[in-house]
């Protein structure tokens, strides 16, 4: 093993962490055809990261010893946002504890019970929509993913406070990197810009709190299916259950990892498509055999949402802080250093996907995909308990997107990835022009994605 870090540019920390905010995958790209699978970044502010891209190094990573390899404290610039007790922030052993407890509502038997709210909410949506006139789709998405969010995750109903709900969270939802440092710092929040931040959290924990203490006084708890209320009941070996700041904590980080990750992966889904017209053709044809209860049109929306999350990766790493000393990609690493296996980096590789910058969803079919050559929801103990949520949720927007109106194609070139705080978004909000409006049609009645033949009903 060499006692050293692995090679990397040798621009000044200041220099490098600003390439980093404003180029991210760009950046890094460059850095993988300078310096090989394994390199290093050292950056004002985010310290020295070694990047991954090697699938075997990865799966040492996923597969490593929680107590060696933080993913909680890679994830603390979040703490003052979500929550010292959030499940994104914590390690180790109150990591496993909180996870477990938090698994039941993002089974795939929960999810499946509603599919057809996710159906119905986005068709309200998407009836919206101007006909004949370019618009981003974004905005629709994010209104889209966040409606899903209160309803089926936190389970609001009560009209003026969901009206109140969706006003304050797109505020404290919509992150700039100027807002990060206030998370990061919480301290910051009492001064002056940041001022409005720390209203804007309280608003939403007033509003967060209340759905709460109405969740538990609610005579119907046992037999209630959203997010808040099985997390109400979920309870330890020991009978312990979560508090109520424990479920705020969680409460916000679901609203933080499931509203703009998943809106953002749709986008990219409709950018895609709109410049693929074959593509296109195959999707539609899918929605209309999903809705009639064909199984394999469920599987190729599936597989155009994995090749879309392949292709433009929502989040294009993920990190891990070390406890301790490591031997890892022929390297001696120190302690501190963050290890971040490469998303964008992997899905990117050639060798694992031909002719890697063409969007090409028939790969997906019948693929198995390792977890540690696609990855894009992470990986080992810390993938995204939502996982299973956002895909279901990404294959029936779309699915009702593609059976309510015709979407223009276009020559244009291919939008840019924009670095937005820790994501990556269309530059331009993934625009898109409708031809025209189909039949609309309710998914109400569909139980789940597999139970899918039950009747579709067509609306005037």
């Amino acid at each position: 093993m060499r006692e050293k870090l692995p090679p990397g540019p040798r621009l000044p920390s200041a220099v490098q962490a600003a390439a980093f905010v404003v180029y991210w995958p760009r950046f890094v790209a460059a850095c993988r055809r300078r310096y090989g699978s394994v390199f290093t970044l050292r950056m004002s502010g985010l310290g020295t990261v070694v990047y991954l891209d090697d699938p075997a190094d990865i799966k040492v990573v996923f597969a490593g010893d929680p107590s060696l390899y933080h993913a909680g404290e890679a994830n603390s610039i979040l703490a003052g946002l979500l929550g010292r007790s959030s499940v994104l922030v914590i390690d180790e052993d109150v990591h496993k504890y909180r996870r477990h407890l938090m698994l039941a509502p993002f089974q795939q038997k929960s999810v499946s019970r509603h599919v057809g709210l996710m159906a119905d909410l986005a068709a309200e949506n998407i009836a919206k929509w101007p006909v004949g006139k370019e618009f981003p789709a974004a905005p629709h998405m994010s209104e889209i993913t966040l409606e899903v969010i209160l309803r089926v995750v936190v389970g609001a109903t009560d009209p003026v406070r969901l009206a109140e709900l969706r006003t304050v969270l797109r505020q404290l939802l919509t992150v700039s990197t100027w807002n990060l440092l206030a998370f990061a710092k919480p301290e910051l929040q009492q001064r002056f810009p940041w001022r409005t931040v720390r209203r804007r959290i309280a608003a939403a924990d007033r509003l967060l709190y209340a759905e709460i203490a109405e969740r538990r006084a609610d005579p119907h708890l046992a037999e209630r299916t959203d997010a808040l209320a099985m997390l109400i009941r979920a309870t330890d070996e020991d009978g312990r259950s979560m508090s109520d700041q424990e479920l705020r904590d969680q409460l916000i980080t679901l609203l933080v990892a499931g509203h703009d990750t998943t809106a953002t992966g749709l986008a990219w889904a409709l950018e895609r498509l709109t410049r693929h017209p074959d593509v296109l053709a195959k999707a539609v044809a899918a929605a209309d055999a999903s809705a009639a209860g064909d199984a394999a049109g469920d599987e190729y929306l599936d597989a155009v949402c994995k090749e879309t999350l392949r292709v433009r990766p929502v989040v294009f790493d993920v990190g891990r802080i070390l406890t301790r000393p490591v031997d890892l990609a022929g390297y001696r690493l120190p302690a501190g250093v963050m290890v971040a296996p490469g998303i964008g980096l992997v899905h990117a590789d050639p060798a694992l996907y031909p002719d890697p910058d063409r969007f090409d969803p028939d790969r997906m079919i019948g693929a198995t995909l390792s977890p540690t050559t696609w990855f894009p929801f992470g990986g080992g103990n810390r993938r995204c308990l939502g996982a299973s949520f956002a895909s279901t949720e990404m294959r029936v927007v779309l699915r009702e997107i593609l059976l309510n109106v015709e979407l223009d194609t276009t020559t244009a070139g291919g939008e840019r990835q924009h670095v937005k705080h820790v994501i990556l978004t269309p530059n331009r909000g993934a625009r898109i022009r409708l031809r025209v409006r189909r039949p609309r049609y309710s998914l109400s009645a569909v139980k789940s994605s597999s139970d899918s033949s039950s009747a579709v009903t067509a609306m005037p």
